[in-house]
């Protein structure tokens, strides 16, 4: 009887944990930036120290990130490509999006910078001088917050690089900055991730400050009404974590080099 009595009360402050709550892993997709910049190295451990759970990340491009969430494949997902996300929520595939935090894009090539787009504030016309003067610009190509973006910017410039001088990587954005050293070419990047890989390419900063340019990312629960094996439980202690104020904390403690790339928003 004894024993039983203590079986019952262990199994109740099981039940009554974060690690119960979350069913021990959270299945997560999310863009290569958070992954690529380090962001999650640093964020993740926090959140998991505090709830016993365990993060599965898988870092993709947001269009990709959110067809795994319409596939049941993931339990949550942070992204950063609002007009996909919205559609995403409108589509019943998802519940509750939350503002998370934002940063920025920025144009980056080469020191050289054979377009003369140094120092430009305005993105569509730094794009139009890009395509006239043939220089060599590298694409996302994956339907990534980043080539989203980037594809709008190129349909206002009413113009894109002609023929070879414009490449469709299909790659994640770190992937895409060493090809842009290696081919001395111009890329939008995500800041973050820019500053990751700024030592190993030698990439230089050549547009940026545009108000067109802002970055927001924002967290989904994948809706369990679509998918009944989904973690729901997971991904709202996961988004209830980062957007409380310990979370926001972290993000904005990230500072590799000194420099803060992401800055919370949930609460703004």
């Amino acid at each position: 009887m004894k024993r039983r009595k203590l079986f019952a009360v262990l199994l109740c402050a099981t039940l009554a944990s974060p690690l119960a709550l979350a069913q021990n892993v959270i299945r997560m997709s999310t863009t290569t930036s958070t992954e690529n910049s380090g962001l999650l190295k640093w964020l993740l451990p926090a959140f998991e120290a505090r709830t016993g759970a365990k993060v599965s990340v898988i870092a993709v491009g947001t269009g990709k990130a959110l067809e795994l969430g319409k596939n049941g494949d993931v339990d949550v997902c942070l992204v950063h490509a609002r007009k996909l996300e919205d559609q995403f929520v409108a589509e019943g595939w998802g519940v509750g999006r939350r503002d998370v935090m934002y940063n920025d894009f920025i144009v980056a090539g080469p020191t050289s910078d054979p377009a003369h787009v140094k120092g430009m504030k305005d993105v569509i016309a730094a794009f139009r001088q890009i395509a006239a003067t043939n220089a060599k610009f590298i694409s996302r190509g994956d339907n990534s917050g980043t080539d989203v973006m980037e594809k709008n910017y190129w349909k206002e410039a009413g113009t894109k690089p002609a023929g070879a001088n414009y490449v469709s990587a299909g790659l994640g954005m770190g992937e895409v900055l060493n090809m842009a050293a290696e081919m001395k070419a111009y890329t939008l990047t995500d800041r973050a991730t820019y500053g990751a890989y700024k030592a190993r390419t030698g990439l230089a900063i050549l547009v940026e400050g545009d108000k067109r340019m802002y970055n927001p990312y924002g967290i989904i629960a994948v809706n369990p009404d679509k998918h009944k094996g989904v973690n729901y439980k997971g991904a709202k202690l996961l988004i209830e974590w980062i957007t409380s104020p310990e979370g926001q904390a972290r993000i904005a403690s990230f500072k590799p080099d000194g420099e803060q790339l992401f800055f919370p928003s949930a609460h703004q």
